[in-house]
């Protein structure tokens, strides 16, 4: 078998590795809160959440994935090793702070990681800025929407049942929260799976084995988009149950009326960017919801100081898995010559 295919085929499945683990480092994102609000057994969240992300595959198309890639990274300087050294610097981050449940994003260590790795091959001119204008936007501006659409929801859910009892509120709500739990997972896997998505199109254009579009676009071929839905859905239904006790309880504490707001709301964001074609952070998200839910019955009912060190493990990440990606790349260069 050709040298070149089989290094695609093992990136390909280095690529589907960091997908799993995607998944498992932020099953938080999806079942967290219908966990902590005792709607669903963790066994049964897990498996709700997995298989709507696998069924994001089939209705989303692929805009994500061609921003990551084809729209981060000059292709021209990319390697298949640039690609194994990204992968990893993502990989890395995502275990050491899955370790320490903190819930950062998945999404911004593999952007990180692979710029780190491009840069060290060829410098900065290897960063396509407009690829990265947008998503430096939404590192800000996802949250937010998440915090806002989340208070929003909260507050004009209690005004309009506030003469109903407390028993029938939770009642109704632990029936919506399903639904909700099932639209936060579809958009989970709808944007996060595209990343992984553009890391294998981007390996088989390196290896010759896909050809760019006229408009310059990366195809991205069918059995990619299921490999990427499959391997998510896979690491979701692993679940990190670190970082799940994290957002589920430290930030602030959730009933189902909460949780329906803080999942419809980071639902609503997610979508949003998906349809722009912006890779985003579902975790920065649904955080970001979860305080807006907290900080609609007082301030204090969020735990500022655990959002504080969430907030700093967000600011490392991208530098942290770029320095990961940038080392990995110099090592492979030093032993082996790599290019």
């Amino acid at each position: 078998m050709d040298h070149t295919l089989l290094a695609v085929l093992a990136l390909i499945a280095f690529a589907l590795i960091f997908d799993y683990i995607n998944g498992f480092h932020d099953a938080a994102n999806s079942i967290a809160t219908v966990v902590s609000t005792r709607v669903l057994s963790p066994g049964k969240a897990v498996v709700w959440a997995a298989f709507f992300n696998f069924v994001a595959a089939f209705g989303f198309g692929t805009a994500v994935a061609q921003t990551v890639g084809s729209g981060m990274v000059d292709l021209s300087v990319v390697t298949l090793s640039v690609i194994f050294a990204g992968l990893t610097g993502a990989i890395v981050w995502d275990l050491v702070t899955w370790y320490y449940g903190l819930p950062t994003s998945s999404s911004h260590a593999l952007f990180g990681g692979y710029a780190g790795a491009a840069v060290a091959k060829a410098g900065f001119i290897a960063i396509i800025p407009s690829g990265w204008t947008r998503t430096l936007i939404f590192i800000v501006l996802a949250p937010m929407v998440g915090m806002i659409v989340g208070l929003l929801l909260m507050t004009m859910s209690q005004w309009v049942l506030r003469n109903q009892t407390p028993r029938r509120v939770d009642g109704f709500f632990r029936k919506m929260q399903l639904f909700s739990a099932a639209a936060f997972s579809l958009m989970h896997g709808a944007n996060d799976a595209q990343k992984t998505m553009g890391i294998i199109a981007g390996a088989l254009f390196t290896g010759g084995f896909l050809q760019r579009e006229a408009d310059g676009a990366l195809p991205i071929p069918f059995w990619v988009v299921l490999l990427a839905h499959v391997a998510i859905g896979l690491g979701t239904l692993s679940g990190g149950w670190r970082i799940i006790k994290t957002m589920g309880t430290k930030i602030t504490k959730l009933q189902p009326i909460g949780g329906f707001a803080a999942e419809t709301g980071a639902a609503l964001a997610i979508y949003m960017a998906t349809s722009v074609g912006v890779g985003i952070s579902t975790t920065h998200t649904i955080t970001g919801a979860i305080v807006g839910v907290g900080s609609s019955r007082r301030l204090s009912a969020v735990r500022w100081g655990v959002a504080q060190q969430i907030v700093w493990a967000w600011i490392l990440t991208i530098p942290a898995s770029a320095i990961i990606g940038a080392l990995t790349y110099e090592i492979f260069r030093f032993l082996f010559g790599a290019e």
